[in-house]
């Protein structure tokens, strides 16, 4: 085989080299994406399976009733409410 037979072979060659190693890199950084992705979806289901949970809780009008008492201090019209503050002890 003549030299410039075996130039072209080789640049060819080269060529075919530096477009599989773009296409090794392009395949770890979709695959690092995808990693990622994952992560944040299995996060975000998480959340709205908490969500989820706490909407069922609050469909229930004694549980949303208590919230709003342990939270905001109300109190029905016929209520009374007490707040029992503790007393200051002295260590001295």
């Amino acid at each position: 085989m003549s030299w410039w037979k075996m130039l072209i072979l080789g640049l060819i060659s080269l060529l075919l080299l530096a477009g599989l190693w773009n296409l090794y890199r392009e395949k770890t950084g979709l695959e690092k994406e995808a990693k990622t992705l994952k992560a944040e979806l299995e996060g975000i289901t998480r959340g709205v399976t908490a969500l989820e949970k706490k909407v069922e809780y609050f469909k229930n009008p004694e549980n949303l009733l208590k919230e709003a008492k342990s939270q905001f201090n109300y109190r029905a019209s016929d209520e009374k409410l007490i707040i029992i503050v503790p007393s200051v002890t002295s260590t001295e």
